[in-house]
């Protein structure tokens, strides 16, 4: 049986589904307390003197790394994040499997109790995450899924201290939120710039995991820029850091003892670390505690295109060399992009005279600029260089969607049985021209084009008849690429032909 890969976000969670205030705590410190656990209520405040905070000092670059020094000069700004609040079930979510061996493990806790929850009922929950301090007034940097539905938040420092934490702003696009914390004279980590870092670069993630207070584990960049499916809006760095759940909003250091990213996710098979975790670059981080603490919320730009990534098929069907760039698959109406004269098929190679790789590039540099900005673009069409500028619009007056390579596939050399669209169909799928595929064979089969695909262009040329599609295929080409309508996405494929 395959095994799924899962992108997990690193929150521990102490009871996701409960029915009264006696929710477990997954806080290892009361497991084996010859006190009875207690009901969570009001975070108590520590009164005793604050310990002053070592000083950071940066380490030489280009040497190893004192792991030991980086944890005492920045681990008293690293925080536990303790989160209490309510989750209304949707009908999707299941309640608890009594034969779930989390359920057997846990129900001989001291404290535990369980109930069925009811669907559609509001549950208290409780769950941890990590975060740090970027300034000696109180604020702090953790993850937006961390505190996504608090009603209630806590931080506690390494000397055991405990502050109520107030949210002042979460951001879900880059899972970025802002706390702050009523206290003065706190010890803060010293901020570095993620563009500096290298893959094989050192790294020292410090956080929470499981409950478990400043945990460090150390390891290098595995890679930059990543993008991760689903969330193209962000720039990740990949390393190989031991961090699971808990460690969410936990600070990534690198060698110098310098925060550079923002531990986030995970991608598991088991739900465990299995040497791919992803940190949020702090550049993107500070870009939006910025806004968050200047007007309490987030605003993104939008281009308004839907991209996909180029293989080296692709690349040679529009005449490309190497499939770097980001594929133009639609372009929204009345969007930025239609407004400067972008169209499907356009390869965006550029933006502001940086190189695009790849789709998640352009998406990044788009939703991390501000709306009003102008951008230059590079792209290729028609098999040669134009350059355009488009000023971008808002991400609140529409939605950036990112297209997933997909399908491909006539009867004949491309292996498809196509008739016209129907006018009911037009007006049901929003699509003027185009045919419809009513059987799939040979190269388009192989491609996975399936039967309802709308077949809309061929090497950028609109078909909206068989004859279209023959006087293409005439020029017998080896490879094709395919503009196609998919349950409401447009996309590029690409076919070798036989």
């Amino acid at each position: 049986m395959k095994q799924r890969m899962l992108l997990l976000p690193l929150v521990a969670a102490g009871l996701v589904v409960a029915t009264t205030s006696a929710a477990i705590s997954l806080d290892p410190s009361t497991w084996f307390s010859r006190n009875k656990p207690t009901a969570p209520g009001p975070a108590a405040q520590v009164t005793s003197a604050p310990v002053a905070p070592a000083p950071v000092i940066a380490l030489p670059p280009g040497v190893t790394p004192n792991y030991r020094a980086i944890v005492q000069q920045a681990g008293p700004a690293v925080v536990g994040v303790t989160v209490a609040g309510t989750h209304k079930l949707t009908p999707e979510e299941m309640p608890l499997d009594l034969d779930d061996p989390f359920f057997q493990f846990f129900r001989g806790l001291p404290g535990f109790q369980f109930r069925l929850p009811q669907r559609g009922n509001a549950v208290p929950f409780r769950s941890e995450g990590s975060g740090f301090i970027i300034s000696s007034d109180g604020l702090i940097l953790t993850n937006a899924h961390v505190v996504r539905e608090a009603r209630e938040v806590t931080v506690k420092l390494s000397d055991r201290r405990e502050f109520r934490a107030r949210v002042m702003g979460a951001d879900p696009l880059t899972d970025i939120a802002v706390l702050r914390v009523d206290s003065k004279n706190l010890p803060a980590v010293r901020l570095g710039d993620a563009q500096q870092l290298r893959v094989g670069d050192p790294v020292l993630a410090i956080g929470s995991p499981f409950g478990f207070e400043q945990s460090a584990t150390q390891g290098i960049v595995s890679a930059m820029g990543r993008s991760l499916p689903g969330d193209s809006s962000v720039p990740f760095i990949q390393t190989d850091a031991a961090v699971n759940p808990g460690n969410s909003g936990g600070p990534l250091f690198d060698g110098s003892g310098a925060v550079v990213g923002i531990n986030a996710q995970i991608y598991s098979r088991s739900g465990g670390f299995q040497g791919l975790s992803f940190a949020i670059p702090i550049n993107v981080a500070l870009k939006v505690k910025d806004q968050i603490v200047s007007q309490g919320k987030v605003s993104h730009a939008r281009l308004g295109v839907t991209v996909q990534d180029l293989n080296q098929t692709l690349a040679e069907a529009f005449g490309l060399s190497r499939p770097d760039g980001a594929l133009i698959a639609s372009v929204s109406p009345d969007s930025a992009a239609a407004a400067a004269g972008l169209k499907p098929g356009d390869v965006v190679t550029e933006i502001n005279g940086e190189p695009i790789v790849r789709s998640g590039d352009l998406s990044s540099r788009i939703s991390l600029a501000a709306p009003g900005d102008t951008i230059r673009l590079k792209i290729w069409r028609d098999r040669s260089t134009r350059e355009l500028s488009a000023k971008l619009g808002r991400a609140e007056d529409g939605a950036k969607a990112q297209a997933e390579p997909g399908a491909e596939g006539p009867r004949g050399q491309l292996g498809l049985m196509l008739r016209p669209l129907k006018r009911e169909e037009r007006v049901q799928l929003k699509i003027d021209n185009g045919l419809v595929v009513e059987d799939v064979s040979g190269p388009s089969a192989r491609a996975g084009l399936v039967p309802g695909d709308v077949l809309l262009a061929i090497n950028e040329q609109p078909v909206n008849s068989a004859d279209q599609v023959r006087s293409i295929m005439d020029k017998k080409p080896k490879a094709v690429a395919l503009l196609i309508a998919r349950n409401g996405t447009r996309l590029f494929v690409p076919v070798v032909l036989d």
